[in-house]
């Protein structure tokens, strides 16, 4: 069967490559042109909205029958919201009457199945073991995305328990959701663990998408699925109900097709939370929050300082390709032309970092307890599971959930390792964290520097900042040329790179600089527009004009 996998590729890789995708054309509503739901924007769907070109209905509609064209092929939507429908007749009930909750409001989002509902969806992080599991509330993310007048269209699917299960599974696979592939290539790996939300947002199946992010869970699906990721600092947003990994690294973020509609959706779920103490750290706490769409300016480079970790290119280039290194380059070039100042800002510890062990010491601590926390949570638990034995049991037992051709070695690892995040053991583990994230990492080179962001090709970007749960704003810097060569995942399931694959530029930050990141993405994306250079091999046909026709 491998073999017939690859023969399909390499027959795919001459057809694509041959292929030119003509640009998106939009669609007729009442006579007048409207964008292409893969091309639209927030500011065109309410400016759509609010002219009465169409109605919430109307988008909820095209958005259901979009995900229904290509999601038995591409598998990256688990859920589809019941209730959808009739929360759109609400939103459009409350505008015809003058109320507006936002700039969200009747616009449909799709969240990351480990995001809890308090409705008629399940929340399962993949897992057979969760069907059916209920919660006593909405997690605060999905109550902010309510609040704020959005619809949740539904649930993606993931990498299984957020890619902390296995260490010979892929990307995108989950026993509940099956194996989510990326559209710009065919087979292509989607990346994880947020890949449903970057597949979906890619194509346009939803305005935009939520993520969450231990370490690289937002940044890596975005990167490859040609999107705008924002990997917030941790804190900034709330995990409350979330299925976890780590209360140290874990973080939600949105992943959209621009810097102002990812900026638009993390406006409206960042904030202090009493039931996530960690959003204590919140600078502004209940005060003024920053204006993060205000932050996106076009002239966000003139005098700032932008640093390069260029040691981490050095030690890291060899799994890094020539066209992402090259395509590095020239937007540093850009960024330069722009008005900044660029300096070199290295991770003074990252060698020794590499041989370290702590990281998985800490997430296997956390994991421990946090995991029974979300099961401790549950107002029914329908298999009676209250800790990570337990789940590994079911696993195990469960052969819908493919054990042990997919194994659980990362659960065998943190129960082997006999603590968690209460003992004494931990603290030397986590202060070695914060030393190769601080001032051997990202916060020292910022510090000693004097800069406002470090640049990194996304590939290589998100392991240092996710020690100190510091902020990455990745934004579509190119693609792999036509003629790539086609190479294959690990596991020799997935395409890792092909012709038209998508790649991203990172940009690092301090904790709760979130404003100035978005602000310098924005100016680069503006000066660059690279998402628009390749389009997906597969895009759904059904636009807002077909479904009101």
């Amino acid at each position: 069967m491998r073999s017939f996998f690859v023969s399909a590729l390499l027959g795919a890789a001459s057809l694509i490559s041959a292929l030119t995708v003509p640009p998106f054309t939009g669609t007729v509503i009442k006579g007048k042109q409207f964008p292409s739901l893969i091309e639209v924007d927030l500011e065109d769907l309410n400016t759509g909205l609010e002219s009465g070109l169409f109605t919430s209905v109307d988008l909820v509609t095209a958005y259901r029958a979009r995900i229904m064209e290509v999601n038995s092929t591409l598998h990256m939507v688990t859920e589809l919201n019941p209730d959808a429908l009739a929360i759109a007749a609400h939103a459009d009930a409350l505008r015809a009457n003058g109320t507006l909750l936002g700039p969200l409001h009747g616009i449909p989002i799709l969240i990351k199945n480990n995001i809890a509902t308090d409705d008629k969806m399940n929340n399962t992080a993949g897992s057979w073991s969760l069907v059916g599991a209920k919660v006593p509330r909405d997690s605060t993310m999905a109550a902010n995305l309510r609040k704020a007048g959005a619809i949740i269209l539904g649930k993606t699917n993931l990498s299984q328990w957020a890619n902390y299960r296995s260490d010979n599974s892929s990307n995108g696979w989950s026993a509940y959701g099956g194996q989510t592939y990326a559209a710009y290539y065919p087979g292509q790996d989607p990346s994880g663990s947020s890949s449903g939300s970057g597949v979906s947002s890619s194509i346009g199946l939803a305005l935009a998408a939520l993520g969450t992010e231990t370490s690289g869970s937002i940044l890596s699906p975005s990167d490859v699925n040609n999107l705008v990721g924002i990997k917030p600092t941790v804190g900034l947003t709330s995990r409350y109900l979330v299925i976890p990994i780590s209360e140290h690294q874990d973080t939600i973020g949105p992943m959209a097709r621009s810097v102002k509609d990812a900026a638009y959706l993390l406006q409206a779920i960042a904030g202090p939370d009493t039931r996530d103490n960690y959003t204590s750290a919140i600078p502004w706490g209940n005060g003024t929050a920053p204006d993060y769409v205000a932050a996106c300016d076009y002239n966000a480079f003139a005098g700032a300082r932008i640093g390069i970790a260029r040691n981490v290119l050095e030690v890291w280039g060899a799994y890094t390709d020539q066209p992402v290194i090259d395509a590095f380059w020239a937007s540093v070039a850009q960024i330069e032309a722009a008005g900044a100042t660029i300096v070199d800002a290295n991770f003074t510890a990252f060698e020794a970092w590499e041989s370290d062990n702590n990281e998985t010491l800490v997430l296997n601590a956390d994991f421990l307890v946090d995991l029974a926390n979300y099961f401790s949570e549950l107002s029914y638990n329908p298999n009676g599971i209250e800790n990570l034995a337990e789940e590994r049991n079911f696993t195990h037992s469960f052969p819908a959930e493919m054990w042990p051709q997919r194994d659980t070695l990362a659960w065998d690892s943190a129960l082997k390792q006999g603590w968690n995040n209460t003992s004494p053991k931990f603290w030397p583990a986590y202060q070695a964290n914060l030393f190769y994230g601080g001032p051997g990492g990202i916060l020292g080179a910022l510090e000693r520097t004097n800069t406002s962001a470090v640049l990194l090709p996304t590939q290589v970007s998100p392991s240092i900042p996710a020690l100190v749960g510091s902020p990455v704003v990745t934004v579509p810097m190119g693609f792999y040329p036509a003629n790539t060569t086609v190479t294959l995942n690990g596991f020799g399931t997935l395409v890792a790179t092909g012709p038209n694959v998508p790649f991203g530029l990172s940009f690092m930050g301090a904790k709760f600089s979130e404003a100035d990141l978005i602000g310098f993405a924005y100016a680069y994306e503006q000066r660059t527009f690279h998402r628009n250079d390749r389009q997906p091999y597969l895009v759904p046909n059904i636009e807002l004009g077909d479904v009101m026709a």
